[in-house]
């Protein structure tokens, strides 16, 4: 969403369809006050002015504070003289303004204007400054909104910012216990994610000797982080500030403090819920408690898509998860309320998190995060609630995928004597009180034996078991009865049973930990968590608890509807639903139960496919004519600002969040019928009003949930998605590759022919580059048909000739490909013919030589003049760091040895042919200027090469066709005569060359995430 859209504000990011935010309008109000104010009089007047409003009362005086505030924020060139006035008139030492800032900073800092936010780092830094009480609280809250595993450049401001004001105010920093052990548990944290660029390392050596030096100078108030200060230092250990504090740590604590005793102390001690819950922003914290919450068991999935997409979809998010099994493990404490109810429980998404680690480093910390409380749990210090998730996902996954189970039991029994080998006795006895407290409580499990002593399990690690925990190993009560953290107790553990297949994928029991197990080819095993599914289970429809909550007259329309035959009279019992909701006297409260029955009664309308198997006018109209569509119906006949739509759309809204599928649906209505022609931006309204309140969010989302039930139906859509929702759909490659990943070739002509015909566009000059790359790492299928999909449009292929700069040409067959054979229509302009020539010179990789000889066949002169130009470009540059920088890429780096590399291959393949590329004036003009300047070592790699341009010089009287040939000659003999090995190596690569292109050399492809199995087909 854009800034200044008609109405917007100057302090949160809108667009026009947003309604007003109240905050917003509210501070904007006051600020309109204080300028009525001030504006037009002297200093001292406005002065004057404002005391004496202030001291009308509390209410007057919040006004000022605020107006004040709000012009800090959104006026940087007044706000030292709005803080001074400020500082002047409040009455309660800024309160009013912390507490404003606290808010802003919890609720609205996403949709903040990035002015504002600057402008608020500015305002806290001065209230620092000023040593004004509850400061720290503030500074607390903005580390707070530093997200983990995120280096966007906005993320990295904020943490380098915040890091300054403490840096700078290192005494203020100093005077609050609780601040010094919150920053040192933050920048720890951050330190992982800041390495690669000069910039983040940089950024890193800051935190380091920050955080070294609160650590050495403050250590005891840094001991009540309690022991995830070790989890968080062991990440760090080999940075060489911390390797010396793990030597104090271990060898010297006294050294550190003198009320130090070592690092037992630390880690018998509890982590406090602060610090785990400082490490999630706001968003993620208010989204997973959504999750524990509200969310049912096996609804979850669309909520995971989007909080993966949001925040886990980066390599550098890797480091998140621990952060988020920790937060679930400490914080999220379900009352028995919600424990007794179908909310999805912890467990369930603690191992969602887990499959969605991709490297082995990620698994085993996540892991570690899993159980860190285990390790040195005391059943009087600690709560079962941070130990019971770990055993609730072995014993949920043993049925469905003894492979989850077994890696979490190996992992287990390994990091015993491999935590902290001198504490291992305390690390087992940590274990066993975990598991023996588990057992007595009977809250989880109440006998471990099956669990333990599984014969799904492998020998080794029930015999590791049995070793470790005999105690545990065997049973009197042979069945394990279980009291699972979300109550559906036996029901849940029918649909475990029942359905266990689709639990998980299939996947072969292996571990993931970091001990090198060697399969049979001697490569190291590398575990996978596979995803887990959903699972729904099938269920009479039984509306009868929700009846009695509903009122009579519309009981008893529902129960009609229950009972209705036909589809007729079902729509008119449907309609009367929808009149009695729209009446005045509708109590809104039962819009929640009224969608529950709603749902229950129409399942069968979100089974099987939407769209008709012969699509016409007639069969469409029909396919519309469902029961429940009445409520989109009466949605397109509505003005939007009238009560009734919004009335209509909380029921939406409603069934939504209990049917995932009526977003499609819905979709589908406003695509198919004739009464909502026109009406398609009915569903940004419905989107709005989700619990999601995103449009872009809800598209992909609903998009996918169709992709997964109705491919037909997809493509059918995706014209008027494309169409109607151009700034969602084309700005990334999210959509592009939910569809490519699923449609056949029949489907992919059909899309082709769309945008050939104008229906449908699916990429814009401005994005369409970013997307391709994106796609370099879709399978290959879906990479063939994104490219015919681009290649229907008519962009020039200069917009995206910068790509050639990704592409390798072992890993990105498919993508050069496409690209040659678009090249080779093409007329060479300069910069394409910059970015040919900028690919490493590799002799597998034939792409430049290909297009390059190609260009000397159809556009000889034009080539030359290009490669005359770029030859004398880089020629003039310093020879240590010659590179041409593209307009359009910094990536692009072309060397004057590449170029001369690339030509001497072209060279060798036209040797033995007619053309004479290499005896045209441009060309030849170009060698000579080169090698008069460059030095022996270039000289002597590229004789043959130069050797053209001394034929050029030697003889340039005569006609170009016989100095070509004698340039093509000659070379060859004087070499052959001085440099017997070389000239092997020539011929032979001349020849292959040859061979190269009269007969194009096949290399294996392997599909992306795939076995070799079905090579064939591929």
């Amino acid at each position: 969403a854009g800034a200044g859209a008609p109405g917007g504000g100057r302090l949160l990011l809108s667009t026009s369809l947003d309604a007003k935010d109240e905050l917003e309008e509210r501070l904007e109000r006051c600020m309109s006050i204080v300028t009525s104010m001030t504006t037009g009089v002297s200093e001292r007047e406005a002065n004057d002015a404002l005391n004496a409003y202030v001291c009308k009362g509390p209410p007057q005086h919040e006004e000022i504070c605020l107006g004040l505030f709000t012009l800090v924020l959104t006026e940087p060139t007044q706000a030292q003289k709005c803080y001074r006035d400020l500082a002047l008139v409040t009455r309660d030492g800024m309160n009013i303004v912390l507490n404003k800032i606290n808010q802003i900073l919890m609720e609205k800092y996403l949709k903040l204007q990035d002015t504002c936010r600057t402008q608020l780092v500015w305002l806290v830094r001065e209230l620092v400054k000023s040593g004004v009480l509850g400061a720290d609280g503030v500074c607390m809250t903005f580390m707070k909104q530093i997200a983990g595993g995120d280096i966007t450049a906005k993320n990295i401001w904020l943490a380098e910012s915040v890091l300054d004001i403490l840096t700078e105010q290192r005494e203020w920093v100093l005077k609050s216990s609780i601040l010094i052990a919150m920053t040192v548990y933050t920048y720890l944290r951050l330190i992982v994610d800041h390495h690669g660029t000069a910039q983040l390392q940089a950024l890193r050596q800051k935190e380091v000797d920050f955080c070294i030096s609160l650590l050495r100078e403050r250590f005891m108030e840094c001991l009540m982080i309690g022991r995830d200060l070790v989890r968080l230092l062991q990440n760090v250990a080999r940075i060489p500030e911390f390797e010396l504090l793990w030597k104090d740590i271990i060898h010297n604590p006294q050294a550190l403090s003198p009320q130090f005793t070592g690092i037992l102390q630390l880690l018998q001690s509890r982590t406090s819920r602060k610090f785990l819950a400082c490490r999630l922003t706001p968003d993620m914290e208010t989204k997973l408690l959504f999750m524990t919450s509200r969310v049912r068991f096996g609804q979850q999935k669309r909520y995971q898509d989007w909080f993966q997409r949001q925040y886990l979809s980066t390599p550098d998010s890797q480091s998140l998860r621990c952060d988020l099994i920790r937060y679930i493990c400490g914080v999220v404490h379900p009352s028995n309320e919600v424990l007794s109810s179908d909310i999805l429980p912890r467990w369930a998404i603690i191992g969602w998190l887990l499959t969605t680690c991709t490297s082995n480093v990620a698994a085993s910390n996540a892991k570690l995060a899993l159980f860190y409380d285990w390790l040195f749990f005391s059943p009087d210090k600690d709560s079962i609630m941070n130990i019971e998730p770990a055993i609730l996902v072995m014993h949920h996954s043993m049925k469905p995928h003894p492979a989850i189970t077994a890696t979490l039991l190996d992992f287990m029994c390994r990091i015993i004597p491999n935590f902290y080998p001198p504490l291992e006795g305390h690390v087992r006895q940590g274990v066993f009180s975990s598991l023996n407290h588990i057992v007595r409580s009977g809250s989880c499990v109440r006998h471990l034996a099956p669990l333990f002593d599984n014969p799904k399990l492998d020998k080794e690690l029930r015999a590791m078991l049995r070793e470790k925990f005999p105690e545990f190993c065997s049973s009197p009560s042979p069945p394990v009865e279980v009291k699972i953290e979300e109550p559906v107790s036996m029901e849940m553990d029918n649909h475990m049973s029942d359905k266990d297949e689709s639990c998980y994928d299939n996947a072969e029991a292996a571990f993931s930990d970091d001990e090198e197990d060697l399969n049979s080819k001697g490569k190291k095993k590398e575990f996978r968590f596979p995803p887990i599914k959903e699972t729904v289970g099938e269920e009479p429809v039984d509306i009868t608890p929700y009846l009695d909550q509903l009122d009579e007259s519309l009981r008893d329309k529902v129960l009609q509807l229950q009972k209705g035959s036909d589809t007729e009279a079902q729509c008119e019992v449907m309609q009367e639903i929808v009149d009695q909701v729209l009446e005045e006297d509708f109590d809104s409260e039962q819009l929640s139960v009224l969608a529950s029955c709603l749902q229950e009664l129409f399942k069968a309308h979100f089974r099987g496919e939407v769209l008709p198997e012969e699509v016409t006018e007639e069969s469409l109209e029909e396919s519309v004519g469902k029961p429940l569509y009445l409520i989109f119906r009466n949605l397109c006949q509505m003005q939007e600002d009238n009560s009734s739509f919004s009335l209509l759309l909380d029921l939406l809204s409603e069934l939504y969040q209990r049917q995932p599928k009526i977003g499609y649906h819905l979709l589908y209505y406003l695509r198919a019928s004739k009464a909502a022609a026109g009406k398609m931006n009915l569903y940004e309204s419905f989107a709005q009003a989700t619990q999601l309140g995103d449009l872009h969010t809800c598209l992909m989302m609903d998009m996918k949930a169709c992709q997964e039930d109705d491919v037909r139906l997809l493509c059918h859509l995706t014209p008027s998605i494309y169409t109607e929702f151009p700034d969602e759909t084309l700005r990334s490659g999210e959509l592009l590759n939910m569809i490519v990943a699923v449609i056949d070739s029949a489907q992919l002509q059909e899309l082709v022919c769309h945008v050939m015909m104008g229906n449908l566009v699916m990429f814009r000059k401005d994005s369409v580059l970013n997307i391709l790359i994106q796609s370099l790492e879709w399978e290959t299928f879906e990479q063939y048909c994104a490219w015919q999909l681009f290649l229907a449009h008519n962009i020039p292929l200069e917009t995206i000739i910068p790509i050639l700069q990704h592409l390798k040409y072992k890993e990105h067959p498919e993508a050069l490909s496409c690209l040659l054979l678009q090249l080779r229509r093409e007329k060479p302009s300069e910069e394409m013919v910059k970015m040919v020539l900028s690919r490493p010179c590799h002799p597998d990789d034939q792409f430049t030589t290909s297009i390059l000889r190609h260009w000397c066949m159809k556009h000889d002169e034009l080539l030359a003049e290009h490669i005359k130009s770029l030859l004398i470009k880089n020629n003039s540059l310093p020879r240590k760091r010659q590179s041409l920088r593209s307009s359009s890429s910094k990536l692009a780096q072309l060397t004057l040895e590449q170029i001369l590399e690339h030509l001497d291959n072209l060279r060798l393949n036209l040797t033995n042919t007619k053309q004479n590329f290499f005896s045209q004036t441009p060309i030849l003009q170009a060698l000579q200027h080169v090698q008069a300047s460059c030095d022996e070592a270039h000289k002597m790699k590229f004789s043959d090469l130069f050797s053209l341009a001394e034929e050029y010089e030697d003889s340039s009287t005569k006609p170009p066709k016989s100095r070509r040939k004698a340039a093509l000659s000659s070379p060859r003999s004087r070499k052959n005569a001085t440099q017997p090995p070389n000239a092997e190596e020539e011929s032979g690569s001349s020849s292959a060359s040859e061979e190269e292109d009269t007969k194009p050399k096949p290399t294996k492809r392997k599909r992306k995430g795939s076995s070799a199995v079905g090579s064939d087909s591929d």
